[in-house]
């Protein structure tokens, strides 16, 4: 049964945009970017077809494409409808192609990482026990305790340094594999913090610049 213009003001559609979305192929819809439900499923299918932007070939790129412009897009197809947006306002789409996505050097990138973070760790530490003398004060605490002097290899300094290991394990939530407690990690709180600000920033450069993706005026 085919749907008619007067059938379509009962309707109400629910789109559910996301905020950040990879694409593997060059043209992109609507059903790429959001979540789409009506009742009727042939509003359905005809909105997620619609195609939002078109990437240029053999060029990786990104954009920022307003949802309001996508409703505009909707409504000029479906006249009458009513339309719930339930998620973000603004899509940020980047273009990705499947081989790169699936990149070989990704574990040597992640292991050249892990060891500059490691230095970089180990030395502030170090450098921070040494600003206020940790050995010294193992030193005099050892001497009061037992009235001997210490040689700077006790069991004060193997207890503080398992416990500094165990207590930064339990902190960042993650070993490996495994994990403490099903809870997100610092780290992990951080980085979706820092993603967010990120995305923040490219919206705000796109409404700068004026290069906000207006559906159908490409």
């Amino acid at each position: 049964m085919k749907t008619t213009e007067a059938d379509m003001t009962n309707e109400t559609l629910y789109m559910m945009a996301k905020r950040n979305v990879v694409a593997e192929k060059e043209e992109v819809n609507l059903s790429d970017i959001a979540t789409i439900y009506c009742a009727d499923q042939t509003i359905t299918a005809k909105v997620k077809a619609i195609k939002v932007y078109q990437f240029k070939k053999d060029k990786e790129e990104r954009c920022v494409i307003s949802v309001l412009h996508v409703i505009e897009q909707i409504v000029r197809m479906c006249p009458g409808i009513t339309i719930e947006n339930l998620g973000e306002t603004d899509v940020i789409v980047k273009y990705m192609k499947l081989q790169e996505k699936e990149n070989k050097g990704a574990t040597l990138k992640m292991t050249l990482v892990s060891i500059v973070c490691f230095i970089g760790t180990a030395f502030t530490i170090m450098a921070f026990h040494n600003d206020i003398t940790v050995t010294k004060v193992f030193a005099q605490i050892y001497q009061l305790v037992t009235g001997e002097e210490t040689t700077f290899h006790t069991i004060l300094e193997a207890s503080y340094a398992i416990g500094l290991m165990l207590g930064i394990l339990i902190f960042y939530n993650h070993f490996g594999h495994r994990t403490v407690n099903s809870d997100p990690t610092p780290l992990a709180v951080e980085m979706r913090v820092y993603e967010k600000d990120v995305d923040q920033a490219i919206v705000e450069m796109a409404e700068r610049e004026d290069k906000k993706i207006d559906v159908g005026h490409k």
